[in-house]
C-alpha cells in the first residue's frame, strides 16, 4: 500500500515543501528512509516504531520504505517524525487518507507525544505560500506559527489527538493570534537619565539610533562606554511588523524563541564575549546556523573591548556589515542569513587605557598604544559611521543629583526621524539612512552651497575615503531629519564631519 503526506523542510533560512512517500509491501521486515536524510532523520525509524506501538496501533512487520522528496535536497532534524508516522498508518490501512492540502510537522517521543521543533514560523509561511490550507504543529510552537495568516494552525500534544481529529472523533481547536494587538513599545531598559555628563556621547548615540549608524566609542576605563552602549535599546525606534517577522524567523531557526513567544517585539541587543570565534560571530556548523551578527538582525551588536577580539573575527564582519547579509559556505552547501545590524564598538585607546587621558599618565611602553590601536584595521574602522570619544566624568558631574534627559524623550525624537526615513524610502527594502544605496545617497542627501564647500574642504584636509564621504552624507541626512530640515545645512554637515575626525587623534598619532 502507498501513501503521501505533505511536510516542510528547512535549509538555513530557506524553507521548501517536502512530500513524504510511504510504501508498505510484503517482504522481510525492514525500515528504509531515502531522500538524503541526515542522522536525526534516520533515527526517526526508532521513534516512529515505538510511538506507533505505544499509542495502541499495529507496527507493520513487513518491508517499509519512506521517500523524502525532493530527493536531491538534504533533509535534517527530527521534524519529519509526525508525518512519517501518519504516512505509515495510512499505508498500512490503519488510518483513512487525508486531504492533499494538509501538512504535518513535529518530533515524536517514544510515547507518541509531539515535541517542540525549530524553524516553525518560516516553514508555516512556506506551507501557506504553496497552497497548504491546514497544518499540524507541536503545541509548544503554536504561538510563533499562529501569526501566519491564511492557513489553519492545529496545535497538537500527541499523535492520538491528530488521529482522532482525522477520524472526526475529537476535533482540535485551531489557534489564531491577533497581530494588531502586539505591543512593540512595552519594554524595560536602563535609562539614559541615569548617565552623568557625557552629553556629546549621548547626542552621537541619538543620531546613531535615528539612522541606524555604526558607532565606535573610545575612552579610558570607567568613562561609561559600556554603560552608554547598554542603554541604546531604550532609544531605538519601535520595530515594524516586517522587521519583527524577519527577526523572529532567525530566532525560530536557531531555536532561541522561548515557549509561548509569538514574535520578537524588541530590537535584539547581542553582546558576545571577545573570545568568540569567527564562526560564532558569522555563523557556522556542518549545516550553518546563524551567528551573533545574524541574531542581532534589526537590532544592536555590541562588541566591548574591540581590540581583544581576534583579527579573524573582526575581519569576518567587514563584508556582512556592508551588505547586510552574511554568506556561509560549507561542504553541505552555501547559505545566507540577514544581518542588518547597528554595530556598536567600545575600546580603550591603549592597553593600560589612559593614552590621551587629561590627568592620568599612560604607563604603556613606547609603541604599545600604536600596536594596540593597529589591531583594529583601517577598513573596519572606515565602516564605522560615527567615532566618538568618551571622556572621563569629573567630580561635579558625578555628584550632580539632578536627572538627565530620559530615554523616552530621546526615543520620541528618534521615532519622529525614523518615520521621516520610512516615508522617504517607501516602496523599497530600505528603512533607515544607514541603508541607503549610492543612488539614494545622491538623490536624498542634498546639501546647501555652504555645506558643500565645507564638505569639500574637509574631504581634502582629512584625507577621507569614498566610503567615508558617503557615510558623512548619510549621517548628515540623519542629523537634518532630527532637525526636521529638508536640505543638509552647514551645522548638519559640520556635526557629521566631527564624528569622522576622532580616528585622526589616535590612529594618526
Amino acid at each position: 500500500m502507498f501513501s503521501t503526506i505533505k511536510s516542510v523542510g528547512m535549509l538555513g533560512m530557506d524553507s521548501f515543501m517536502v512530500t513524504i512517500e510511504a510504501d508498505v509491501t510484503m517482504g522481510k521486515s525492514r525500515f528504509d528512509i531515502v531522500g538524503l536524510p541526515d542522522v536525526a532523520v534516520n533515527e526517526s525509524k526508532d521513534r516512529v516504531r515505538s510511538a506507533i506501538k505505544n499509542i495502541g496501533f499495529s507496527y507493520p512487520e513487513i518491508r517499509k520504505t519512506i521517500n523524502l522528496a525532493p530527493a536531491d535536497v538534504r533533509k535534517e532534524g527530527p521534524i519529519y517524525d509526525l508525518p512519517i508516522l501518519i504516512a505509515l498508518l495510512i499505508a498500512s490501512k490503519q488510518l483513512d487518507k487525508i486531504p492533499a492540502d494538509c501538512a504535518f510537522l513535529g518530533e515524536l517521543s517514544l510515547g507518541g507525544d509531539v515535541k517542540q521543533i525549530n524553524g516553525v514560523l518560516p516553514m508555516v509561511i512556506e506551507a501557506r505560500n504553496n497552497g497548504i490550507k491546514s497544518i499540524f504543529i507541536p503545541e509548544d510552537n503554536k504561538a510563533e506559527a499562529s501569526v501566519v495568516d491564511g492557513i489553519t494552525i492545529y496545535p497538537v500534544k500527541n499523535v492520538l489527538q491528530v488521529i482522532k481529529h482525522i477520524n472526526n472523533e475529537e476535533l482540535i481547536s485551531p489557534v489564531k493570534f491577533n497581530i494588531p494587538d502586539i505591543d512593540f513599545s512595552s519594554a524595560s531598559f536602563a535609562d539614559f537619565a541615569d548617565v552623568k555628563g557625557q552629553f556629546e556621547a549621548k547626542r552621537a548615540l541619538e543620531v546613531a539610533a535615528a539612522g541606524s549608524h555604526n558607532v565606535l566609542l573610545i575612552g579610558s576605563p570607567g568613562a561609561g562606554k559600556s554603560m552608554l552602549a547598554k542603554r541604546i535599546p531604550s532609544i531605538l525606534p519601535e520595530m515594524t511588523l516586517a522587521e519583527s517577522l524577519d527577526t523572529t524567523k532567525i530566532y525560530s531557526v536557531s531555536g532561541k524563541l522561548t515557549k509561548g513567544q509569538a514574535l520578537i517585539r524588541q530590537r535584539p541587543f547581542r553582546s558576545p564575549h571577545h573570545t568568540i570565534s569567527a564562526a560564532g560571530l558569522s555563523g557556522g556548523g556542518t549545516i550553518p546556523k546563524p551567528g551573533e551578527i545574524s541574531l542581532a538582525h534589526n537590532g544592536v551588536l555590541f562588541l566591548d573591548e574591540l581590540p581583544e577580539f581576534s583579527r579573524q573575527s573582526m575581519e569576518a564582519m567587514r563584508q556582512p556589515i556592508e551588505d547586510g547579509v552574511v554568506t556561509i559556505s560549507r561542504v553541505a552547501g552555501t547559505l545566507s542569513y540577514p544581518c542588518n545590524v547597528m554595530l556598536i564598538c567600545a575600546m580603550n585607546p591603549c592597553p593600560c587605557g589612559f593614552y590621551g587621558h587629561p590627568s592620568k599618565k599612560c604607563s604603556c611602553p613606547n609603541g604599545a598604544p600604536a600596536r594596540y590601536l593597529s589591531k583594529v584595521s583601517g577598513p573596519l574602522l572606515d565602516r564605522l559611521d560615527i567615532h566618538i570619544e568618551v571622556p572621563p566624568v569629573n567630580f561635579d558631574e558625578l555628584s550632580d543629583t539632578s536627572k538627565g534627559e530620559s530615554s523616552e524623550l530621546i526615543r520620541q525624537r528618534v521615532n519622529t526621524a525614523r518615520r521621516i526615513q520610512i516615508k522617504r524610502f517607501e516602496g523599497t527594502d530600505v528603512t533607515c539612512n544607514a541603508g541607503m544605496t549610492a543612488e539614494m545617497t545622491r538623490k536624498y542627501c542634498i546639501l546647501t552651497e555652504k555645506a558643500s564647500v565645507m564638505l569639500r574642504s574637509s574631504f581634502d584636509r582629512l584625507g577621507l575615503s569614498a566610503r567615508a564621504y558617503d557615510k558623512i552624507l548619510r549621517v548628515a541626512r540623519t542629523i537634518a531629519d532630527l532637525d526636521g530640515a529638508e536640505l543638509i545645512d552647514v551645522k548638519h554637515i559640520a556635526e557629521a564631519i566631527q564624528y569622522r575626525s576622532l580616528d585622526r587623534k589616535f590612529w594618526n598619532n
